[in-house]
């Protein structure tokens, strides 16, 4: 698999070294680390079947810092982790950028914890979750037996997504009811790697990222089951539960942000036109449920009659299933 979070640092570097291209041969990427292993890949690709005559950057951001990026138009395309909000609709019509909303696969976001643990095997509420990360925890809920007698008398280790992130405002949203509201106390990033190596080195850690980064490390890290209401079975991250709709409610879309001017140009058109013709093999590839084959012909179709905008209303929804997602996009 050509995805390796960890060279994703060293990756980056040699993306921002490069020497510089002229406009016509560039194509700048921003936005979410969770979206990053799948443009990443389509980005070699393409650069591939061009012979690299055209450059691609892929940056890591975070959703909010892309989106930043993007609406003030130094970005071409932006990748998220959850649809654009409405504070940054705002920003963007402020600018005058336009553009389109595509969905690209299905991402399950996933909670770790190290290998050593062995009382979460059978998972995890998400009434758990909230007491561990709700904004009221903080220097309160310490210790792993504060949310359960039966778990350990140890120090809870949290590892989350950082405020730029669009995983932090979807996990926020899922687990405690409203987005960005967390607890401080944590250690936070916007690279995945960051919290897979925290997860790793210690035996009390518990995190969450996209299903990619603990595909790559699955010899590091255990996935834990969620269990969505007491009583219920956990279920683990896969691409049958994502599929079937029972990861819940940490299944969501990813998608990329299109800027419609950039789409004038012929080497920014013919990218988005190669991402959408590979993205499934690709997203299959690093470890997501790709969309079904019409998604991606419906988004040709939005970029073919000029169909712009989001089909979200600007807020983080949770539990938008493929089916759902599907058949809002088709009234675009």
């Amino acid at each position: 698999m050509r995805f390796k979070p960890q060279f994703l640092a060293v990756a980056l570097a040699a993306a921002f070294s490069a020497p510089a291209f002229g406009q016509g041969t560039l194509v700048k990427i921003d936005g979410s680390s969770t979206v990053y292993p799948v443009t990443e890949a389509v980005a070699e690709e393409f650069q591939k079947a061009e012979k690299n005559a055209i450059k691609v950057t892929v940056g890591i951001s975070g959703t909010g810092g892309g989106f930043k990026k993007f609406c003030r138009g130094e970005t071409d395309i932006s990748g998220a982790s959850r649809p654009i909000l409405k504070s940054e609709m705002e920003q963007c019509a402020k600018e005058g950028i336009t553009y389109y909303e595509l969905p690209v696969a299905f991402d399950a976001l996933t909670v770790v914890v190290n290998p050593k643990n062995t009382f979460l095997d059978k998972g995890i509420t998400v009434e758990q979750l909230k007491r561990m990360w709700e904004p009221s925890a903080q220097g309160k809920i310490t210790k792993w037996n504060q949310i359960d007698p039966s778990w350990p008398d140890a120090p809870i280790k949290l590892f989350g997504a950082g405020a730029d992130s669009g995983t932090f405002d979807y996990f926020t949203e899922a687990i405690v009811g409203k987005s960005k509201s967390s607890r401080g106390d944590f250690t936070a990033s916007e690279d995945d790697n960051v919290l897979v190596q925290g997860v790793q080195r210690d035996a009390n850690a518990i995190g969450y990222f996209g299903y990619a980064y603990y595909a790559e490390n699955q010899g590091k890290l255990k996935a834990v089951p969620i269990i969505e209401k007491a009583g219920k079975p956990g279920v683990s991250p896969s691409m049958n539960t994502v599929l079937d709709g029972s990861y819940q409610p940490l299944a969501r879309p990813i998608f990329i942000y299109v800027n419609a001017k950039s789409l004038d140009r012929p080497e920014v058109k013919k990218f988005v036109e190669y991402y959408m013709t590979h993205g499934s093999k690709l997203a299959r590839e690093v470890k997501y449920v790709p969309l079904p084959d019409k998604a991606y012909v419906m988004n040709k179709e939005h970029l073919a009659k000029g169909k712009k905008g989001t089909v979200f209303g600007g807020v983080a929804e949770v539990g938008v299933k493929i089916d759902d997602l599907l058949a809002r996009e088709a009234k675009l």
